[in-house]
């Protein structure tokens, strides 16, 4: 739980979303005249920062000689394309992806490609540990630009900017050494963690664009007075902007393009060795599921035996289908004679993120963990109530050791289901 302390008139207090993702479109007309004066001056104020532009400038070159050029996109919800539709054709990030070709590529074929990785209503404590997976695809994509987006999501990032500044760096020491572009949407109750997160992107001098610094102070005004979308026309819903909503932020990304296009070359590129100004602990975090776990710990799943396929999906690139998210888990279902057996694993490491499956069937149930033979938490799937991938933070110590982890069904919910997703790991 976080308060804002921008300028929307004080402190709000305000916890991350917890609804599925929603796709209908808005059936508010826009009235908007997009090459007005207005609308251009509410799209540079989205130009938080034009940062360093060493490599968004040679990503851009590589676009006009008709190199490949790679655009990736993470994220929570909005990044997925939440109150668009249809989401895989009109979310911000494709209409990014699609201006950035209309203004750079050599021609219709030149080889600019998507790729969209935001999951409905998870944190950078989440997006780190998926990282690896959905965005360099195991080590088969190297993106040229990087854009990540968690302002509206990070209220429940447990280590308070480490895991979102852990990410930053994550993407920028990259051997191709990509463009990192920081981008901070916004709720209708003007709420957002810019604040926060913002100073990750000062500190290492990142291209910033602010959807809350363009559209949130001429929200409160008149038309006379400089108003140019109403909320109303922005929003789908509290969280999510509607198809002119991404518009708006697909404006301005593109404006940020625009600019850096016209300046001159920076001298130097990003300073990345200096001090992390949160923390820089979950960099090499990795992931662990079923599919790798036994090459990695020692692992007896116990109960924890079967394989969840009701997940959380996602629409991934420029998908139309919905892409279920971790597939590759551990799940018990609470019958059988076996039901109580415990899912134990053992591993070398000094951080540990667990990611559980949240569900709004009450067939299941809490879990309770202990590491090392101490009791550590419980976990309740049930608390967000719809479908979700859940990161929780496990373990968080200076120095590598060997653990052991027990996972057992809490009192009163020994027959209740429960799904181990996998866990995020560094060593």
């Amino acid at each position: 739980m976080l308060q804002d302390s921008g300028d929307t008139g004080g402190n709000t207090e305000f916890t991350a979303p917890r609804d599925p993702v929603g796709v209908p479109e808005s059936t508010v007309k826009p009235d908007i005249d997009f090459e007005s004066h207005g609308y251009r001056d509410m799209i540079s104020r989205s130009l938080l920062n034009k940062g360093n532009n060493v490599r968004l400038k040679r990503a851009i070159k590589k676009a006009k000689n008709g190199e490949p050029v790679v655009m990736a996109f993470i994220g929570g919800s909005v990044t997925q394309g939440a109150g668009s539709a249809p989401i895989h054709l009109q979310s911000y990030a494709y209409r990014s992806y699609e201006s950035f070709k209309f203004m750079f590529a050599l021609s219709k074929e030149s080889p600019v490609h998507l790729i969209k990785a935001g999951v409905g209503g998870t944190p950078s404590e989440l997006g780190i540990v998926r990282y690896d997976r959905d965005v360099l695809r195991e080590g088969t994509v190297q993106p040229d630009i990087v854009i990540i987006e968690f302002a509206v999501n990070d209220a429940d990032d447990e280590t308070q900017g480490n895991c979102y500044e852990s990410l930053v760096l994550k993407a920028l020491a990259a051997d191709n050494k990509p463009a990192v572009i920081l981008l901070f949407s916004v709720f209708e109750n003007d709420w957002n963690l810019q604040d926060r997160l913002a100073l990750v992107g000062w500190h290492y001098d990142l291209p910033m664009v602010s959807v809350k610094d363009a559209v949130v102070a001429q929200f409160h005004k008149t038309k006379g007075e400089g108003n140019v979308i109403s909320k109303k026309q922005f929003f789908h819903d509290i969280y999510h902007p509607t198809n002119l909503g991404h518009r708006i932020m697909a404006d301005s990304l593109e404006y940020l393009f625009d600019v850096t296009n016209r300046s001159e070359w920076d001298e130097q590129d990003h300073d990345i060795e200096k001090a992390p100004l949160i923390g820089n602990d979950f960099v090499h975090v990795k992931l662990l599921d079923r599919k790798n776990g036994n090459d990695i710990a020692r692992i007896d799943a116990g109960s924890f035996d079967k394989t969840d396929t009701d997940l959380q999906m996602a629409e991934m690139d420029a998908h139309d289908y919905g892409t279920p998210q971790f597939p590759n888990n551990w799940m018990r279902t609470g019958e059988g004679n076996d039901a109580q057996r415990s899912f134990k694993i053992s591993l070398r490491c000094k951080r540990l993120i667990l990611v559980f499956k949240d569900s709004g069937d009450d067939e299941f149930g809490t879990a309770q963990i202990r590491i090392d033979g101490k009791f550590v938490k419980q976990v309740d799937p049930r608390q967000v109530n719809w479908t979700h991938c859940h990161a929780t933070l496990l373990l968080n110590e200076v120095h590598v050791g060997e653990h052991s982890i027990e996972i057992e069904m809490a009192e009163g919910h020994e027959h209740k289901c429960f799904t181990i997703l996998g866990f995020g790991y560094v060593d």
